[in-house]
């Protein structure tokens, strides 16, 4: 957590804290969700704005954690702006040479692998030291090629399932979250 979102949370405690506002794709992607965003459909249906600012991106990025009861959010300055997950609280990029495959997460911290999951919808799910994550789109190749040579042996499962499994809440709530920061 960058060291100005510390001092701005000792200096005002008791921000409400705020949801619906931001969301994270499937493809690793922020998107901002007005109250007009909000109203036209449920994310990801209707997204909302894409966050496109680098430095916005990097922001959210650094201070992008969980809760106790496996909520995720954005701590801005004083204020913890929850975050509505379309897959799971990570996305992750592969890259591979002929012994192994490097795991980063969207956020660009690097993970450790220790199962894959596969669910009905076709999508690859890894568990890693952080967490669990879903492959990205465009590093299914990669993915397929550990799958193939025997690094990883997916495990059939429901989506429904994997929260409850790995620890998440795909839309926080504030009847689900302690309101005391």
């Amino acid at each position: 957590m960058d060291d100005i979102v510390k001092q701005a949370l000792k200096k005002w405690p008791n921000v409400p804290h705020c949801h619906g506002w931001l969301a994270l794709d499937a493809r690793g992607d922020w998107y901002m969700r007005d109250d007009r965003i909000q109203h036209a459909g449920p994310f990801p249906q209707v997204k909302g704005s894409r966050i496109q600012h680098e430095k916005l991106r990097e922001f959210i990025e650094r201070n992008y954690l969980h809760d106790d009861a496996g909520c995720w959010f954005f701590q801005n300055g004083p204020q913890r702006v929850y975050v509505e997950l379309e897959a799971a609280p990570w996305v992750w990029r592969l890259a591979a040479d002929a012994a192994s495959v490097e795991v980063t997460s969207h956020t660009g911290a690097a993970a450790l692998f220790e199962s894959a999951w596969l669910d009905e919808h076709g999508r690859l799910f890894l568990a890693t030291d952080l967490g669990l994550g879903v492959v990205h789109t465009l590093d299914m190749e990669v993915a397929a090629d550990s799958v193939e040579a025997g690094r990883w042996s997916p495990t059939e499962t429901r989506f429904a399932d994997l929260p409850e499994r790995f620890g998440f809440v795909l839309k926080p709530a504030p009847a689900l979250i302690n309101h005391i920061p």
